[in-house]
């Protein structure tokens, strides 16, 4: 079963592109190396007041033992320094998709 790690992290908009910097940084040293690894898409709020980083991971397993870390710990505690992440992992319960064009 796969699963899927959000963090919704609130931002000053004057921070938003540093944050997002941050969390390409991660993904690039860290996270993309790890055991289970699917992607990362990250998503900005137009306005700047939020980040959301989306992790695929192949299983429940793999995404918390990639949250117990040291190395990614370290780029959880830089993150919170500059906002408020509000992180978790959640399996999908429902999905719609249109018809292809």
């Amino acid at each position: 079963m796969t699963a899927n790690f959000f963090n919704v992290i609130e931002v000053d908009p004057a921070k938003q592109k540093e944050l997002i910097e941050l969390l390409n940084e991660a993904t690039e040293t860290v996270i993309r190396h790890r055991p289970g690894f699917v992607s990362v898409t990250l998503f900005a709020s137009v306005d700047g007041s939020k980040v959301i980083n989306l992790a695929q991971w192949a299983s429940p397993d793999d995404a918390k033992a990639t949250m117990g870390d040291p190395a990614a710990q370290e780029f959880a505690k830089r993150t919170a320094a500059l906002g408020k992440p509000s992180p978790g992992v959640y399996k999908i319960v429902s999905e719609f998709k249109g018809e292809p064009a």
